[in-house]
């Protein structure tokens, strides 16, 4: 059949597509039905008749249905936030704040709240540590840091791969992943450091989303060899450097990968079951290691 004189067919109207609202560089055909807005595979939701846009579907599906029931979600389930960014602007600002009480006050403050096992702290007078029911340490030393170079780095990590991995998860997943992974760096270094030997920072936390992220690029088949070239340049910087608590970073990188594998790959019809229990079994065996740990030190 003859073409028709000004609509030519073949490779070119793959390029004449229109991106996505809110994915400019994702070219897609399917408009929503609502504001005729192009909408891409990840951004459509399904509605009685072709698709919508999440933010149609936000404002009242037009069926007489409350909003709420067809709330867009992220890939892991969360709901989709106005600001995607506002819990990693959150801890940073947490880190940062407690930073310049750090400068403000001294190494009596840091002595005070820093993740050690048990020792004789001459700051303090006393003999401190987690060995001796001081468990709030574990916790406490995952927003203190040991200078402005160590906190400076760490606080660009969280916000280059932090921010991107809130949006994709939501915020109450995003911050179980943070907490859990932080607190399994902790317990991991509790266990195989020296009980003198004082370790803080956020890196156990910030390990455990770059777990997350990986696997979540796995699951979206992106290009793995960016976070991989980090991840490794990372690692070597974890056993190369010294004054480094590699325990603490690998810690939260194993449970970062355990609990974001159960963020992003649980079935839908028992999403929030697998994921909390994933997250409870990891919380479960940190604190297994925590015990295991007291339970030699006194």
């Amino acid at each position: 059949m003859d073409q028709a004189p000004g609509n030519p067919q073949g490779p070119q109207d793959a390029q004449s597509l229109p991106g996505c609202y809110r994915h400019p560089d994702r070219e897609t055909g399917i408009r929503c039905t609502r504001c005729e807005r192009p909408i891409c595979p990840e951004c459509m939701l399904n509605a009685s008749v072709g698709f919508q846009c999440p933010d149609c579907v936000r404002e009242g599906s037009g069926t007489g249905h409350a909003p709420a029931a067809n709330q867009p979600r992220t890939i892991a389930g969360g709901t989709m936030a106005s600001d995607p960014r506002l819990v990693t602007k959150i801890l940073v600002g947490i880190n940062l704040a407690v930073f310049v009480v750090q400068l403000s006050i001294g190494d009596r403050f840091t002595d005070s709240f820093d993740l050690i096992g048990r020792a004789y702290v001459p700051l303090l007078g006393s003999l401190e540590g987690v060995a001796d029911g001081q468990w709030y340490r574990l916790v406490t030393a995952m927003f203190l840091h040991g200078g402005v170079v160590h906190i400076a780095f760490n606080m660009l990590s969280l916000w280059w791969i932090g921010a991107p991995l809130e949006a994709a998860l939501g915020r109450a997943r995003y911050i179980a992943l943070y907490v859990v992974s932080g607190l399994a760096g902790s317990a991991l270094t509790y266990l195989l450091a020296a009980p003198n030997q004082p370790s803080l920072g956020a890196s156990g936390a910030i390990f455990g989303l770059f777990g997350a992220t990986a696997v979540l690029m796995r699951r979206l088949n992106y290009d793995m060899r960016p976070v991989i070239a980090l991840l490794v340049i990372n690692l070597v910087f974890t056993f190369t450097w010294a004054n480094i608590a590699w325990e603490a970073h690998v810690g939260g990188l194993v449970g970062g990968v355990v609990v974001g594998y159960a963020m992003v790959h649980a079935p839908r019809e028992r999403r929030t079951l697998i994921q909390s229990a994933t997250c409870a079994v990891v919380l479960a065996v940190s604190l297994v290691m925590v015990l295991m740990r007291t339970a030699q030190l006194t």
